[in-house]
């Protein structure tokens, strides 16, 4: 019997290659096919599968149809994991949009013309990134929450208007994933300015790259309930990779050999961004194990030991540690790093850049330059105590859907609907409830857009208004109409900012939009 066949997207960046070899080496009953950039760098990775039988490699990129089509034809299982993500995202914010969503549509259009797309089982891999910044009180999340992509992530958008893509495609044996922070070994060697846009506060739930391939190859099996697809789910490696980022920082520093709270010795506090980025921990990420059983429960303290086994020597700072003033020649390092002259938090408020200092620093006081000289500049002035990363705590911080969630989605009737739209401050507007709840409905949003989508994307997904996609950025205004998002919006923001936000890279909306 021949072997089936998965196709793999992005297996040259971190994530996809750890899958392709969680697969090549556990897998012998599968084929893969791979779409690679043809580069240099990914000649020389995959040499060894040139010519491997077990191995299809098509050179071509997601704007090329024709060589998606020619991964997917024959294919049981795609496993679309690749994208342009951050940092080149925020370089590149355009080329991100369209590369995105472009791979999602020709992916779909790809299972699509094969002669047995009911067949196909497909994963898209999306991200954390879409549900924003998350801070204490609304530091717990699950699927359905709202969308919520920070000001200037244009990786995020791209993210949701991808996953909505899928979601809405008809397909039917399709789901989503969320991917939070991935830990794999070459995180160590990551400096970039971006390293300062995260609140030290944060949280995270962290997933291994490990248990990431594990759970895709998991994927690849035909005996998994019917139930499990056409469903958003987080991905997370559990409890003990709940962390803040000064939880994240110390264990990532530990591991290379800086030693314990070695953040107050390299870092500066006031380096650091307090809202806008992203993270939570999830209060459903048990749900994707229980189905496809893919966490190794390795202890977080140990896997940053087992990374920074896997790292160059030079990465390695046990030895070089003891150097007097070695703390002061790595915080100038890294505050050069903060000085960059496009993304540096350091260059924002030496120039008091007034959009990004709105966006990136304030609470439901104030914000901007204001906000930020209230902050202190010493770590004893910092509390850094994280919340409990107890999930018998999550309960208590549920966010409100809006809707009977003790109801399957095809139980709810049209009156549910309609509050449930109200809530978002829209409206339902067919007049009795779905034949199929993965079919599009009618519904309108407060702005007066009307839209179709499926009853399980806006409540099982958390997506809304199409045309009220985020940039540029004008939440104040939609949580003035929206209660269901002004649960994740007032928390760190004013009701009172009416900042229209973004408007720095999008001077020309229109232009932006083509």
């Amino acid at each position: 019997m021949a072997n089936k066949k998965v196709f793999i997207t992005g297996a040259s960046g971190n994530m996809g290659w750890a899958t392709f070899q969680q697969i090549y080496n556990n897998r012998p009953e599968l084929n893969i096919a791979v779409l690679l950039r043809d580069s240099q760098k990914n000649r020389e990775k995959f040499a060894d599968y040139l010519g491997d039988p077990r191995v299809q490699i098509v050179w071509g990129d997601f704007n090329n149809y024709e060589a998606i089509l020619e991964c997917t034809t024959g294919a049981s299982y795609v496993l679309h994991i690749g994208g342009l993500v951050s940092p080149a995202a925020d370089y590149y914010p355009k080329k991100t949009l369209k590369t995105n969503v472009l791979a999602a549509e020709n992916i779909v259009k790809a299972i699509k013309a094969q002669p047995n797309p009911d067949d196909i089982r497909c994963v898209y891999i999306g991200t954390v990134a879409e549900t924003g910044n998350r801070p204490y009180g609304i530091h717990w999340g699950r699927t359905g929450d709202p969308l919520k992509a920070s000001v200037y992530d244009h990786y995020a958008i791209s993210k949701i208007r991808a996953e909505r893509v899928f979601a809405e495609s008809g397909l039917k044996y399709w789901v989503s994933m969320r991917q939070s922070g991935i830990l794999y070994p070459a995180i160590l060697k990551n400096m970039d300015p971006i390293m300062f846009h995260v609140p030290m506060n944060d949280v995270l739930e962290w997933a291994t790259v490990d248990d990431s391939a594990i759970l895709m190859e998991h994927f690849c099996n035909d005996d998994i309930p019917e139930d499990f697809y056409r469903r958003f789910y987080n991905i997370g490696s559990g409890d003990s990779y709940r962390l803040t980022l000064y939880e994240f920082e110390d264990l990532l520093l530990q591991a290379i050999g800086m030693g314990k709270d070695a953040s107050k010795r390299i870092f500066k506090p006031n380096w650091f961004i307090d809202r806008n980025f992203h993270g939570q921990w999830y209060a459903d990420s048990d749900v994707l194990d229980d189905y496809l059983h893919f966490r190794q429960n390795i202890p977080a303290e140990q896997y940053f030991k087992n990374m920074s086994k896997q790292i160059p020597w030079f990465y390695q700072l046990s030895i070089v540690t003891r150097v007097p003033g070695i703390s002061d020649i790595t915080r100038f390092a890294l505050g050069k790093i903060a000085k960059d002259k496009r993304f540096g938090t350091r260059t924002w408020i030496a120039t008091n850049n007034s959009e990004r200092m709105n966006a990136y620093w304030g609470n439901t006081e104030d914000f901007g330059m204001a906000h930020y000289k209230k902050l202190p500049s010493k770590w004893s002035d910092w509390d850094l105590t994280p919340p409990s990363n107890d999930i018998k705590e999550a309960d208590k911080f549920k966010l409100d859907h809006g809707y009977d969630e003790s109801k399957p989605l095809d139980k709810l009737t049209a009156a549910e609907l309609k509050d449930a739209a109200k809530f978002r401050g829209g409206e339902y507007l067919d007049s009795k409830k779905p034949d199929d709840v993965y079919a599009p409905s009618h519904w309108k949003c407060a702005f007066g857009h009307e839209f179709d989508m499926s009853v399980n994307t806006v409540l099982k997904g958390g997506h809304w208004c199409p045309e009220c996609d985020p940039i540029p950025w004008n939440y104040d205004a939609i949580a003035k109409v929206n209660p269901f998002f002004a649960q994740v919006w007032y928390p760190d923001h004013g009701k009172n900012e009416d900042l229209v936000q973004g408007e720095e890279i999008y001077r020309d909306y229109d232009e932006y939009k083509k």
